[in-house]
């Protein structure tokens, strides 16, 4: 461990790279202390004193940002939610969306361009909606007497805070390690653990002369986690391997093929993104729901689709499974598949090439992608159970799935840097 440590540093253009990214994180924790001007954050105290379920929930993604109603108080979730837009919308719903999907690197970068928009689009809806509906809440305003000018102002410096982050993500994507998007929110969620261990320590889960159950209770929740971890690493590192055999074939006086190699599908190849993407979903309703707080139908939406009642658990758990479906079948497209071993002359044994091997890879993926879809949502819901069992505080029940986006951006971010490794004939975190 330590020796590949010393490896990565060695390597210069690796070691740049994660030294970026770890100044870039520095900007961003930066960024979530400066406030927007003008705005009362001693109203964003109240609220969080409140124990409001999504208020807690927001603020954990954000970092704390929330809380400090900072430039980066809507986080990346305007981008993931165009994401999500403009990756459905690509599925033959538009037709020049489908186009570009399949031109490769032009493609992606024109996609790329449609989401910078709809982010800011998105971010700006937001964030006059935020503006206006945290103004009044719980009586108290963070702008006493404001205009339309106060929310313009506002609206505005949230939008640029949010594109700002946007722009942070991409520059680790490009001169960092990972995906930039993925490590904001890891860094978000990670800068939020103190405040939820805090927050654990002052909840009735620590009960005054009871320090043996506060000690049982306490190891109960590490060994719950590192289940977790242990669990999350398993799924996340299991691949199914393919057989593929390339026939031999002449090309001018150079023989190709003739090799056998395998297609390695993931139990879980989505990774986090599904999770993300279902708990986006989930809330945006809720969100909405909240800046009319005194209306029936808004407090039945906040009750219901919270993710630690009935409905709002269901729900989460199928989009969990839906999206873990969708990404995976755009990633790993079992046409496509086909078709490209088709025309380089490959095959599965005992499987004929085209058809047959499509219908073969659509119902192996199939299966493998139940299985992760259907751990992802348990290990998404299992510490919303858990923690109220425990009578752990409304803050930090989101816990499963923070865990779960922590260890799954670590594990891609440690790919990342064990290819940089492997490339320039170091051993990496896996090999020994």
């Amino acid at each position: 461990m330590f020796k590949t440590i010393k490896n990565i540093w060695n390597v210069k253009d690796l070691r740049t790279r994660i030294l970026f990214t770890l100044f870039i994180f520095i900007i961003y924790r930066i960024g979530s202390f400066v406030p927007v001007p003008g705005v009362d954050t001693r109203v964003f105290e109240t609220v969080n004193n409140a124990g409001s379920d999504l208020f807690g929930f927001l603020n954990t993604f954000s970092g704390g940002a929330l809380k400090n109603f900072s430039i980066f108080a809507l986080g990346i979730f305007p981008y993931i939610t165009a994401s999500i837009i403009v990756q459905l919308l690509s599925m033959d719903v538009i037709p020049k969306f489908a186009e570009w999907a399949k031109q490769g690197e032009y493609g992606k970068k024109k996609m790329a361009q449609i989401t910078r928009y709809g982010t800011v689009v998105l971010a700006l809806i937001q964030a006059f909606a935020t503006s206006i509906g945290f103004n009044r809440l719980y009586g108290t305003e963070m702008v006493p007497n404001a205009t339309f000018a106060d929310y313009l102002v506002i609206a505005i410096v949230l939008t640029a805070g949010t594109s700002f982050l946007m722009w942070l993500g991409e520059q680790i994507t490009d001169k960092g390690i990972g995906n930039g998007i993925s490590l904001i929110i890891f860094a978000g969620i990670v800068a939020a653990f103190p405040s939820h261990i805090q927050n654990i320590a002052r909840s009735e889960f620590i009960v005054e002369g009871q320090t043996f159950m506060n000690v049982v209770k306490g190891i109960a929740i590490v060994l719950v986690c590192v289940l977790i971890i242990i669990g999350v690493i398993y799924i996340q590192q299991a691949i199914r391997k393919i057989p593929v055999q390339y026939a031999k074939r002449v090309v001018g006086n150079k023989m190709y093929g003739g090799q056998n190699t395998h297609i390695p599908l993931k139990i879980n190849s989505a990774g986090v993104i599904p999770v993300i993407f279902a708990v986006s979903l989930l809330q945006f309703p809720v969100i909405i729901a909240s800046f009319w707080s005194t209306h029936g139908w808004a407090q039945w939406v906040s009750k219901n689709l919270a993710i630690d009642h009935a409905l709002g658990m269901v729900l989460y758990v199928v989009m969990i499974i839906g999206f873990t479906f969708f990404y995976t079948f755009v990633q790993m497209n079992p046409q496509q598949l086909a078709e490209n071993m088709k025309k380089n002359g490959g095959f599965i044994p005992g499987i004929r090439p085209g058809k047959a091997t499509q219908t073969y890879l659509t119902r192996v993926l199939t299966r493998l992608t139940m299985t992760g879809a259907l751990f992802l949502a348990a290990i998404s819901i299992l510490p919303v159970g858990l923690g109220a069992l425990a009578h752990l505080p409304k803050t930090v029940q989101i816990g499963g799935t923070s865990i779960l986006i922590v260890i799954g951006v670590a594990l891609d971010t440690m790919k990342t840097i064990e290819g940089q490794l492997i490339k320039r004939h170091y051993k990496g975190f896996i090999n020994k």
